[in-house]
């Protein structure tokens, strides 16, 4: 038997070609070969796979993407802005609303819906940045040692980790704005619960459960009007740049959304809480 059959170095490169990397990034490298010219072909290596819905199609484009930045040569401008239009929004975003056509009371309840928009913004912010923080310590985990986008990674980082404390401030207090509503609607019930059982004329017990769905109603509308005014400030300053930075990075998803939405659903829940909740108390006191 020759020396050369039996030495370890011969059979070394069939064994690296038998490593399961090889077999990953030779499956990845196909499906990016066929995935906008054939487009079956990039499906049967999705099957082989295991990809059966477009949540796991969307699994195998990021996990084949090999460059830690998309396109690493815009990154630096797209972070710049990123962090310029957070700027813009803690500066603009919690502004004073103006409320008018309520007389005496445009002030308060102009008061209220700066509270909304301002708890929505405040928290919009931090979760954008927390998020890319992690995005970027993600990435520049993700970088070769040789990389040269590492280092533009690494100081993108760093930026993001001192201007993320000055974005946790909380003017609101959010326990005590969350514990504050909470006691509200205990105090409400209570007071509602007290004085249907005490008062006996039926007319009294109609006006208090009115005055209650107005307040509730009220309540509805201030919380839908400063979800309002937060969505579009938030629409005319992060979004666009926010969304240019996480294409520039590529293959990570979109930014968070804010919680607009969310605020604006509570609104109808609250309104409708006026509508049913209470007519139907009353209903069944006056029994």
């Amino acid at each position: 038997m020759s020396a050369d059959a039996t030495s370890p170095e011969s059979d070394s490169p069939a064994q690296e070609r038998n490593l399961v990397l090889d077999e990953i990034e030779e499956r990845f490298e196909a499906f990016n070969a066929f995935r906008k010219s054939d487009g079956e072909s990039a499906d049967a290596i999705l099957n082989e796979l295991g990809a059966t819905d477009s949540v796991d199609r969307d699994i195998i484009l990021e996990l084949s993407a090999k460059r830690p930045l998309g396109h690493p040569e815009r990154f630096n401008e797209a972070h710049s802005m990123a962090i310029r239009s957070l700027e813009v929004l803690d500066r603009n975003g919690a502004r004073s609303v103006k409320i008018r056509g309520l007389g005496p009371a445009s002030p308060v309840v102009a008061w209220l819906v700066q509270l909304v928009t301002r708890f929505i913004v405040r928290n919009h912010q931090r979760t954008l940045i927390d998020n890319v923080r992690r995005l970027y310590a993600r990435r520049e985990a993700n970088c070769l040692p040789d990389d040269p986008v590492r280092r533009d990674l690494r100081r993108a980082r760093l930026h993001a980790n001192i201007v993320s404390e000055g974005f946790r401030r909380n003017p609101l207090g959010v326990p005590t704005f969350l514990i504050g509503g909470a006691a509200f609607s205990t105090i409400i019930g209570s007071v509602q619960r007290t004085l249907v059982n005490s008062i006996d004329s039926r007319w009294v017990r109609l006006l208090i459960a009115g005055a209650l769905f107005v307040l509730l109603a009220a309540a509805s509308w201030v919380i839908l009007r400063g979800a309002a005014v937060a969505r579009r400030r938030i629409a005319l300053t992060t979004d666009p740049p926010f969304k240019a930075l996480y294409e520039t990075i590529g293959r990570c998803g979109n930014p968070p959304r804010d919680q607009a939405r969310a605020f604006a659903l509570y609104s109808l829940i609250l309104l409708a809480a006026g509508w049913l909740v209470i007519p139907v108390g009353v209903a069944l006191s006056l029994i």
